[in-house]
């Protein structure tokens, strides 16, 4: 029997109260594959959802869900399920899954697939015990099974951060692993990865002073490099006076 989902209060985000703000270039694009009028319209979608759920600027191979693809072409399979998909693939596991611990996830999936930030820290512990009683796929389809995705992506449109009015876009200022997470792993190899640690590093640094002896030139005796021939058999002069014959 799996534990229920704990109960928790809602903040009060821009994405819960009616808006005023006149649409612009920041204003996020939906899209719905009602739209879809050309092969081409299909394929930006499906770029929009990759890009909405791996939030990665440069779509790998190593991304692609090709099978899934050639569904949703077909329409074999609705945008959710494509998402669904997507977020269930090996590559999304390993890619963010597995380098994140539970209440990271939470952060990251409810951005992507519900396109909004954590109410509180509650919500965190409350969707990261559905993740460890039901798996990361038993918590996906909790998400996008939920009256809240429905209500606001139905099942045609791809997720999208509702109400992006200030700021940027989730997926420009979320890394792929938190600080955190990073720390955690450098730990055994960089001991001193952060500032404050390496400033606690450099003040236990011992400083030695280095004295230097001074050396006098007053005693040193100069060798005599000059070279004695005398004892050589070399003559010291030359004659240079020749006889040649006159002609």
């Amino acid at each position: 029997m799996s534990i229920p989902l704990l109960e928790y209060k809602p903040s009060s985000q821009n994405q819960r109260v009616p808006g005023y703000e006149v649409p612009s270039e920041d204003t996020p694009r939906p899209y719905r594959i009602e739209d879809c009028a050309f092969d081409s319209d299909l394929q930006e979608l499906i770029w929009a959802a990759y890009r909405q759920v791996f939030s990665e600027h440069e779509i790998l191979k190593f991304y692609r869900q090709t099978d899934l693809e050639s569904q949703l072409k077909n329409r074999a399979i609705t945008v959710r399920d494509f998402i669904r998909g997507i977020a269930k693939s090996d590559s999304f596991r390993r890619l963010v899954v597995e380098t994140n611990s539970n209440y990271r996830i939470v952060e990251l999936a409810l951005k992507r697939l519900l396109g909004r930030a954590p109410y509180n820290k509650d919500e965190e512990i409350a969707w990261s015990i559905k993740i460890a009683t039901q798996g990361w796929g038993g918590f996906v389809d909790a998400l996008v099974d939920s009256d809240e995705y429905q209500t606001n992506f139905g099942e045609n449109t791809v997720p999208y951060q509702r109400r992006r009015f200030k700021d940027r876009p989730f997926n420009l200022v979320t890394p792929r692993y938190g600080d955190y997470w990073r720390d955690k792993l450098e730990s055994g190899r960089y001991k001193w990865g952060d500032i404050n640690n390496f400033l606690e590093m450099a003040s236990s640094i011992p400083i030695q002073t280095v004295s230097y002896t001074p050396v006098s030139t007053a005693n040193i005796t100069i060798p005599d490099t000059t070279r004695d021939t005398s004892s050589q058999g070399i003559p010291l002069s030359i004659n240079t006076s020749a006889n040649f014959p006159i002609r």
